[in-house]
């Protein structure tokens, strides 16, 4: 049987991550609120809804409120299964939220050894010309296109991630090349999956299997051998194949608001 406190880390990611420089999460019996460094919707999520049918609106209001003292204007709402009211999804669609890309998500767990992939390596990143050179392959895997002004700011978060310990960067390499990136984000009740991408050319080799496999044997090194992740559409069956199991769904919203309150 899967811990309560796992089963909550996989349906509520925000809400037991470490918090870096100028994140911030809210908390109260109601919801969580996380806001990271961006104003972007999917670095400001209300998640951990426990609403009553009378509390919506409300609260709506509230995390409005709080995220226009911090200019922003938008965030995306995380309705996992554990959330309530059961309607919560139709009356948050009734104050205008809409779907977000990919919306039905898979909270999934995995608490035994994943299947070895033979021929690829995967590790973490060295130094800082690996972690830029990974995030180019996550640019490029996600559709985005190649930025030079963002070389300063992937050193900076290099920088940070090696001096807090918060998680940690991975890559996998065919040929000596890299080819796929993924991190982990660790908290006291396992490590969260993010990020996974791997190159258009070099997809259906294994690259993003051992991804996972290498971060389950840092897990299990740090102690917590556990790995979480929310899958949409495309990695679900991946990881239903590496072992993990479906333990919540999440229905994940986009809300925008006018960053200052109407007159």
């Amino acid at each position: 049987m899967i811990a309560p406190e796992i089963l909550s880390l996989a349906e509520n990611a925000n809400t037991h991550g470490p918090l870096g420089p100028g994140d911030e999460r809210i908390e109260n019996d109601r919801f969580v609120l996380w806001m990271g460094s961006s104003h972007h919707p999917a670095y400001n999520v209300a998640q951990r809804l426990r609403l009553t049918p009378g509390s919506v609106d409300a609260t709506i209001e509230e995390v409005h409120a709080r995220l226009r003292e911090r200019g922003r204007g938008a965030c995306t709402w995380e309705v996992g299964s554990s959330a309530t009211p059961s309607d919560l999804v139709e009356r948050l669609y009734a104050y205008g939220l809409t779907d977000n890309d990919d919306p039905d998500v898979a909270a999934m767990v995995l608490v035994a050894p994943p299947p070895r992939v033979h021929g690829i390596e995967a590790r973490p990143v060295r130094n800082v010309d690996e972690y830029v050179a990974a995030n180019r392959v996550a640019e490029t895997a996600f559709g985005g296109t190649s930025d030079p002004n963002r070389i300063d700011e992937w050193h900076a978060r290099f920088d940070e991630q090696r001096t807090l310990g918060h998680g940690r960067t991975f890559i996998a390499l065919l040929d000596g090349r890299i080819v796929a990136h993924g991190t982990s984000t660790y908290t006291e009740q396992g490590v969260t999956l993010n990020g996974g991408a791997t190159a258009p050319e070099a997809r259906g080799r294994g690259a993003y299997r051992a991804l996972v496999s290498a971060r389950w044997d840092d897990a299990v090194e740090r102690g917590t051998p556990v790995l979480v992740a929310q899958a949409g559409a495309m990695s679900k069956p991946i990881l239903e194949r590496l072992g993990f199991v479906e333990v919540a769904r999440i229905r994940i919203l986009l809300d925008h608001f006018a960053s200052t309150a109407p007159a």
